[in-house]
């Protein structure tokens, strides 16, 4: 198995596959040496993972010692390298301040130091004071590394262990095939999008399992389409019961959006592969006529798409045809969206409620806040039943996205909404909607949980909760989240212990000079007053700039040290602002995180061991903002998971600019309510759960775990839910 996939499996299950033990060879040192020589190696790798944050479990490395020596470097090299990625270790991280965060300048004395060493003859003094006439970023000297990486080393004593340091266990997994199919399994039959980086995965893991086992459902679309171009290249038939799952697969074979937000260059296709996607439509159009409606919501897509497949060759697929014919606009069709508008303009929502109910229950759904404002008091009842109606045949996700909604409705005093789209872009505007009336919204409300709750397991094993995994957000959404470790969903929060809290990011150029700036905002209770600390601002009471670096051909790194106790303020706005060159989609690699460490600790600039949080940067913005840390009352710290991007400017975006946007959406993000693990396990044990005491012992059976990482010793049998898997929860 190749070391991508090994880091792949590593980075969704936190496992580390081991290979069939092999027969014993035949002389006392054949070609993977002795049998059962693997203990030393084994201890050494674990060692060796300590420096990262990681360990071996007590099963795993129990596996590694009975192994021979070969084999068991093998895996070391190939395991280490994938969690070293996972937390960002795979890089160096140097600073542009070799004693970071000691002997960082005041801003004005560093802009000083650089005008001296650039002064030309003929420059005045006042030239010197000022600046004036000078370009500071263009000083020699500025913005590019003045020591190598070996001289930052040696500028810093060894990080002292903590008490509070992150230890993450890496479990046994089973063969790589096994390993493989499960995780195929679970992805293409996860009931929740995926993001980005997990479709690429599935698109991976798709080619290695296309001709093994499959699930039984693959309910979200884009997964489908990922699934189904896999099905193409091994022979197999597509699974498609609307036309745009087939659209979706076209986009899949040619590596573009199956998400359908952004256009797919299509090219020439196999004639095997045009004869599948046109039988695959015939027979959809066949079964449901009224699936061509389906057609004008992405018109221009279908028409390009016929291009390449060429109908007209094959007279025995008519209905295909008919796509295409509906596509250019020679044959008319009808849509459901137009017949409900024409009735929403007639004042009569009820009906169109009922026509939604009957055609589109999960459209009525997502539409019910809107009907049920446009009802007339007589009608709203009828809305009600219709939505009542609808939630049986609606997904789980769905039913969790408008209890989700609901619960958001219900808080007063919001005049500011949020919104983000796909590409994790966010958009502030007034909220002007009225009021749900309050009867319905709360009836509508308990029929949901009602609906979820009858889709739990009816006899589930002893629930086995953490409590720090109670506030994290259901992720309902595939762009809710980023590639990383230590990343919840967006609307997540988690308690922060410790005193130093350290920002980081990593960027490495692709073909442009580019210059990323981490900047760190910090507001007041009102999001007002606010003081940050940035290139431009390298010190201040509360913490140190690491210093600007303005390019990064071998990469780059940037970093900022806060002292809780000094921040002044209620709230910390870590943000990575493009301020040249390319952005967070274009660049060959960049990624965000954060450490916490004791001031006692010493250490490099960038720890391994005491990273909580790394995640990748691939939003469509030019401003990232990850998280907020939120001081509450009783003086503890939190952090809010954002996952948006600011549009930005094409270029010198700067916190000072952006400060009153930044505020603006912190604002509306903040007081937005999100559906949290919570209630799920409220569901649960309503249901007849029984919740197991945290700090009693483990009992002899099975236990549902739900906990921020899988822990050892639990009973065999027993199903563990972790953030990385956390989509499992969702009910189908």
């Amino acid at each position: 198995m190749s070391r991508d996939l090994v880091a792949l499996l590593v980075r969704h299950t936190r496992r580390l596959p081991v290979p069939a033990e092999e027969p014993g060879p035949a002389g006392p040192a054949g070609p993977v040496g002795p049998v059962g020589q693997g203990a030393v190696l084994a201890r050494q790798f674990d060692a060796a993972l300590m420096s990262a944050g990681f360990k071996l479990s007590g099963e795993l490395l129990a596996r590694l010692s009975e192994l021979p020596e070969r084999r068991v470097g093998e895996l070391a090299e190939d395991g280490l390298a994938a969690v070293r990625e996972l937390v960002g270790d795979h890089v160096r991280h140097n600073a542009y301040f070799v004693d970071f965060p000691r002997n960082v300048p005041d801003t004005g004395e560093f802009w000083l130091g650089l005008l001296a060493e650039a002064l030309h003859p003929g420059r005045s003094a006042a030239d010197l004071a000022n600046g004036s006439g000078i370009d500071l970023l263009a000083l020699p000297g500025y913005g590019t590394y003045r020591h190598g990486y070996a001289e930052l080393l040696a500028a810093h004593e060894e990080l002292i262990a903590g008490a509070g340091g992150r230890v993450t266990v890496l479990h046994l997994g089973d063969t790589p095939e096994q390993e493989a199919r499960a995780l195929y399994l679970a992805l293409a039959g996860s009931t929740t999008p995926l993001g980005e980086e997990a479709l690429r995965d599935l698109a991976t893991l798709a080619r290695h399992c296309a001709d093994g086992p499959q699930p039984a459902a693959i309910p979200v679309r884009e997964n489908r389409a990922t699934v189904n171009a896999a099905r193409l290249h091994a022979g197999s038939g597509l699974l498609a019961d609307t036309v745009t799952d087939v659209l979706r697969t076209a986009c899949a074979l040619f590596d573009g959006d199956v998400t359908l937000a952004a256009p797919t260059r299509f090219g020439p296709l196999p004639r095997p592969v045009r004869r599948a996607l046109l039988a695959a439509l015939d027979e959809v159009v066949a079964a449901v006529p009224g699936k061509l409606a389906d057609v004008l919501r992405h018109r221009e897509r279908f028409k390009r798409l016929g291009e390449r497949l060429h109908p007209h060759e094959y007279p025995k697929w008519p209905h295909a045809a008919q796509v295409f014919a509906v596509a250019r606009g020679e044959q008319p069709v009808r849509g459901l969206d137009g017949r409900v508008e024409e009735l929403l303009a007639a004042g009569e929502a009820g009906a169109a409620a009922d026509l939604l109910a009957a055609a589109a229950p999960g459209k009525l759904l997502r539409a019910f806040d809107r009907l049920l404002r446009a009802a007339a008091e007589p009608d709203r009842a009828a809305v009600l039943a219709a939505a009542e109606r609808a939630l049986p045949a609606a997904s789980g996700r769905l039913l969790l996205s408008l209890r989700e909604h609901l619960a958001d409705r219900a808080r007063t005093g919001r005049d500011r909404r949020v919104f983000v789209n796909r590409d994790a872009r966010s958009h502030v505007t007034d909220d002007l909607r009225p009021p749900l009336p309050a009867a319905e919204r709360d009836r509508l409300a308990a029929a949901l949980d009602a609906e979820t709750a009858r889709r739990l397991p009816a006899d589930p094993p002893c629930l086995l909760v953490d409590p720090e995994i109670l506030d994290v957000a259901l992720p309902l959404s595939g762009n809710a989240s980023a590639t990383g470790i230590g990343v919840l969903p967006r609307g997540s929060v988690q308690p922060v212990r410790g005193e130093l809290l350290r920002f980081f990011v990593y960027w490495k150029q692709h073909r442009r000079t580019t210059d990323f700036d981490l900047s760190a905002l910090m507001l007041d209770e009102s999001y007002d007053n606010p003081t940050w600390l940035s290139y431009t601002e390298l010190s201040s009471v509360a913490g140190e700039h690491s210093g600007d670096i303005v390019e990064a051909p071998e990469g780059a790194s940037e970093f900022i040290n806060l002292r809780l106790s000094k921040v002044p303020g209620a709230y910390i706005v870590p943000q990575v602002n493009v301020y040249a060159g390319e952005g967070f989609q274009e660049v060959e690699e960049s990624f965000f995180g954060w450490m916490l460490r004791e001031d006692e600790q010493q250490g490099r600039p960038f720890e391994p061991r005491t990273v909580r949080m790394k995640s990748d940067l691939r939003g469509a913005g030019r401003v990232a903002l990850p998280l907020v840390f939120e001081r509450r009352a009783d003086g503890a710290w939190y952090a809010r998971w954002l996952h948006v991007h600011l549009r930005g400017e094409p270029a010198a975006n700067r916190v000072e600019t952006n400060r009153t946007t930044v505020a603006d959406l912190l604002r509306a993000a903040v007081g937005r309510e999100h559906l949290t693990v919570r209630h799920l396990v409220g569901l649960m044990t309503a249901n007849g759960a029984r919740l197991l005491p945290w700090d009693a012992p483990v009992p002899d059976g099975p236990v549902t775990y739900l906990g921020l990482a899988r822990p050892e010793g639990l009973p065999e049998g027993s199903r563990v839910i972790t953030p990385e898997n956390l989509r499992e929860l969702i009910p189908a």
